[in-house]
């Protein structure tokens, strides 16, 4: 049950690449993704970019924080952010329309349910995507990558071709996914709560899980899983030792297919919210060096 709560409420293949420090970053704060016409959270549908000064066309990773779907907040992001800019990559942190997060004393009045999430995150990389010459950085080199709630949205943008479809977009538009300690199948995830033997947890089936994807019924649509025989990018997931079982149980299936351009890794010494902090504050983080380095691969290495 705690490792569960934790998630909840806590919110190499690749060649050997020397990363670069960069001394100065520029950061461009609360840009609205939207037009103001379809703007409904004004506060929340909004990004802050942090640029790597010095470094001609980086690429960008658009960076979706954690928090259960509903306790997101872009502004947190902002320490993994800049430190994984110092390395030459520009940053995204983007925010998105939350749900209640009726679990939770913190719960919001309203909220709102899947697939909004994710329509918010296609918005943010359309925006990206198209404004790249004004910010310098190179849409041919767009990666996507968040922390737990940010990891299910990050993957399921890739792997689901739908949503950027709206936007003229395609998923091989996205050059890699960075999916870091999330769950990818939903149902699996809404068994864990139900089948518990603890009764606080089998709450949370419906006041966390049905609270953000609805009916059982629209589990499969909204599970990165499903959507594993149109996988075409290249994928690093990382997780944590309390929520293997969730990264565990996707790596099964990414075996059983016929995809092979992943590479997963886990911290098992790390809870949730550790590894969260360790990516973002300490000086060393074998995870983010990690991120970096896929990044940097599948950018052709070619930060400068």
């Amino acid at each position: 049950m705690k490792n569960l709560l934790m998630f909840l409420l806590f919110t190499l293949a690749f060649v050997e690449v020397k990363a670069q420090t960069v001394k100065n970053l520029k950061e461009i704060k609360d840009i609205s993704y939207l037009s103001p016409r379809e703007i409904q959270v004004d506060s929340l549908q909004k990004l802050h970019l942090i640029l790597p000064e010095g470094i001609k066309n980086p690429p960008l990773l658009l960076w979706i924080g954690g928090g259960a779907w509903s306790f997101v907040n872009r502004h947190k992001e902002l320490p993994l952010c800049r430190k994984l800019a110092k390395n030459g990559i520009a940053v995204a942190s983007i925010g998105h329309r939350l749900s209640k997060g009726s679990f939770s004393e913190k719960r919001h009045e309203e909220g709102i349910k899947h697939p909004e999430h994710i329509k918010d995150v296609a918005a943010a990389f359309s925006w990206l995507y198209k404004n790249a010459k004004d910010y310098g950085y190179d849409n041919s080199k767009i990666f996507v990558g968040g922390f737990s709630s940010g990891a299910h949205l990050a993957a399921l943008l890739g792997m689901d071709e739908r949503y950027l479809k709206k936007y003229g977009l395609k998923t091989d538009d996205i050059s890699g996914l960075l999916p870091i300690s999330g769950a990818f199948d939903i149902h699996h995830y809404f068994d864990a709560f139900a089948q518990s033997e603890n009764g606080d947890t089998q709450e949370l089936a419906k006041t966390h899980v049905m609270d953000v994807f609805g009916d059982p019924s629209g589990f499969k649509a909204a599970s990165p899983a499903t959507y594993i025989e149109q996988l075409r990018t290249p994928m690093l997931v990382v997780s944590d030792g309390s929520v293997a079982r969730y990264t565990e149980h996707f790596e099964k299936l990414l075996k059983a297919s016929n995809f092979a351009s992943y590479k997963f890794s886990y911290f098992s010494d790390f809870d949730h919210g550790a590894l969260w902090k360790n990516m973002s504050e300490d000086d060393s983080s074998a995870a983010r060096d990690l991120m970096v380095e896929f990044v940097q691969h599948h950018s052709g290495n070619k930060l400068r």
